[in-house]
C-alpha cells in the first residue's frame, strides 16, 4: 500500500477584506502572496496554517492560536496582536516584519528571528527571553517592561527605541546600537543617576 502524503491545499494571490475568522474559521491551507485587510483573527484557531509572503493590514490577532502556524516573509501593518504566543509557531524559516503594530503581551520566547523589523510598534511587556534577535531593528518602538533575558541582540538597532531595560550582563549586546539618551536603559539595575 503506497504511503499517502497529506498536503494542505494552496491558495494563491487572494485578497480578503473585512472577513471575520472568529466565527468562520479560516480554512487549513497554504496561503501564498495573499492580502488580509481589516480581518478579525482574535481568539481564532490558525493552527497548522502556512502563510508565505502574505500581507496583513489593520487586522486583529488578539489572543489568536498559532500552534504550528508558519509565517514566512509575512508583513504585518497596523495590526492588533495582543498576547499572541508566537513561540508556538512553526520555527522553520519563520520570518516576519511588523510596522505600527500593537504587540503588547506577545511572546517570542526562545525563537530565532534574526533581522526582524519592529517599526513604530508597541512592544510593552513582550517576552523576548532567550530569543535570537541578531541584526533586528526596533525603530521608534516602545519596549516598556519588555523581557530581555538570555537574549541575543547583537548588531540590533535600538537607537530610536524607548522605555527599554536591558541588562548587559544577562544578554548578548555585541555591536548593538543605542542612542546616548537610551544608555540609562542599560544601567537601570545599578540605581545610578545619569544627568
Amino acid at each position: 500500500m503506497p504511503n499517502c502524503i497529506f498536503m494542505n491545499p494552496i491558495v494563491l494571490d487572494k485578497e480578503y477584506i473585512k472577513e471575520d475568522f472568529t466565527t468562520n474559521r479560516l480554512a487549513l491551507a497554504d496561503y501564498e502572496n495573499c492580502t488580509f485587510t481589516d480581518c478579525k483573527f482574535s481568539d481564532a484557531f490558525l493552527n497548522g496554517i502556512n502563510f508565505l509572503e502574505c500581507n496583513f493590514i489593520e487586522c486583529d490577532f488578539a489572543n489568536a492560536k498559532v500552534n504550528d502556524t508558519s509565517f514566512k516573509e509575512a508583513n504585518f501593518t497596523k495590526c492588533r496582536m495582543l498576547g499572541v504566543p508566537f513561540m508556538t509557531c512553526n520555527p522553520f524559516l519563520l520570518s516576519f516584519e511588523f510596522t505600527n503594530c500593537n504587540l503588547q503581551l506577545a511572546s517570542f520566547y526562545k525563537l530565532s528571528i534574526k533581522k526582524t523589523n519592529f517599526i513604530g510598534c508597541n512592544l510593552e511587556q513582550v517576552d523576548f527571553a532567550e530569543c535570537n534577535l541578531t541584526e533586528s531593528n526596533f525603530e521608534n518602538s516602545n519596549l516598556n517592561n519588555a523581557i530581555f533575558d538570555g537574549t541575543n541582540i547583537e548588531k540590533s538597532d535600538f537607537r530610536t527605541a524607548y522605555n527599554y531595560t536591558i541588562d548587559p550582563e544577562n544578554n548578548s549586546l555585541r555591536k548593538a546600537k543605542f542612542s546616548t539618551e537610551g544608555v540609562s536603559g542599560l544601567l537601570g539595575k545599578y540605581k545610578i543617576q545619569i544627568t
